[in-house]
């Protein structure tokens, strides 16, 4: 994923390896307290970003946005996902973040050319 932040420094942006779990609707990711982006966080945690899959094929073209708010992750059950699914990063014990999601638009040229689906977590 690629991930833009903005904080005292200015903007940033980075590229981040992550896992999705559904049922919570988040990101996990790993980075490391030093890098831009996280300093930007630990000011202003609201982030958005991009997901593509490359393909010059453009009826194949499929590429996310989404918002979400950035911060520390904690739940050990949650960590246990995201070595899973990267489980060389356990010799490197990184510190591992959640980005809770509340917009996401797809667009999905394989439904129909320039066809959108967007979703956005109801206001209370």
């Amino acid at each position: 994923m690629s991930l833009a932040t903005i904080g005292n420094s200015g903007l940033s942006v980075c590229n981040l390896f992550y896992t999705f779990v559904q049922e919570k609707n988040l990101f996990i990711v790993a980075s490391s307290d030093e890098t831009l982006h996280i300093q930007n966080i630990l000011e202003n945690n609201s982030v958005a970003g991009t997901i593509v899959l490359e393909t010059k094929n453009i009826g194949k073209i499929q590429g996310l946005q989404f918002r979400g708010v950035f911060t520390l992750l904690d739940d050990k059950k949650l960590k246990q996902k995201y070595f899973h699914a990267f489980p060389y990063a356990i010799a490197m014990n990184p510190k591992l973040w959640q980005i809770k999601i509340d917009y996401f638009k797809l667009t999905d040229n394989t439904l129909g050319f320039g066809k959108k689906i967007i979703w956005q977590e109801a206001l209370n």
